[in-house]
């Protein structure tokens, strides 16, 4: 039982020097659009403070900033980050049809005939386990901060910081809160 408790904290421990050497090699992030501006707020900190570089493309970033995790947030990745097996297929061409003998109209449009892909040669459309409106409960408490890895899609780093009001002053007292945790953690190295 007592190893079982040292095995414990040892991985503790070692989760913890991981995540803070993970944060000590992000250089680019991305934000993710936030409720009130705060996105807005924390890029100009980040940068005014020397922080991160905040860029626009989310290819050139190390790290995704987002207030949600979830379905929604994976969507969000999914469509930022398409993985590399599930990109679409090249849709077949669409053939015309043979026109009908003593065809006199000019002008008619041709007779379009779609082919089913050889994969599914039966299926008309594909509906199974797809969300049309994906929501979640997870991470929707109020002034969470997660910085997440967007090829593991792991979560390196976590804060809590709600703005008392939304207001422009306190909106960007709470994004220098932040980036001076960010900036506090960096410094732990």
């Amino acid at each position: 039982m007592e190893c079982m408790k040292r095995l414990a904290i040892l991985v503790s421990c070692t989760a913890v020097l991981a995540s803070a050497a993970d944060l000590a090699e992000v250089h680019n992030v991305y934000l993710l659009r936030m409720a009130k501006g705060l996105d807005q707020y924390l890029a100009s900190h980040l940068t005014s403070d020397k922080v991160f570089q905040v860029v626009t493309d989310p290819k050139l970033a190390d790290t995704i900033i987002t207030e949600q995790l979830g379905e929604v947030f994976e969507a969000k990745l999914n469509e930022l980050f398409p993985p590399p097996d599930t990109e679409e297929p090249a849709k077949p061409e669409k053939a015309a049809a043979p026109e009908k003998p003593g065809a006199k109209d000019d002008k008619a449009k041709p007779f379009i005939v779609e082919e089913a892909p050889p994969d599914n040669p039966g299926l008309i459309t594909d509906t199974v386990n797809k969300l049309t409106n994906p929501t979640s409960t997870f991470g929707r408490g109020k002034g969470m901060i997660f910085l997440v890895d967007p090829k593991s899609k792991q979560v390196i780093w976590s804060t809590y910081g709600l703005p008392k009001d939304s207001s422009a002053k306190e909106m960007d007292h709470t994004a220098s809160d932040i980036v001076s945790r960010i900036k506090h953690d960096l410094k732990k190295k």
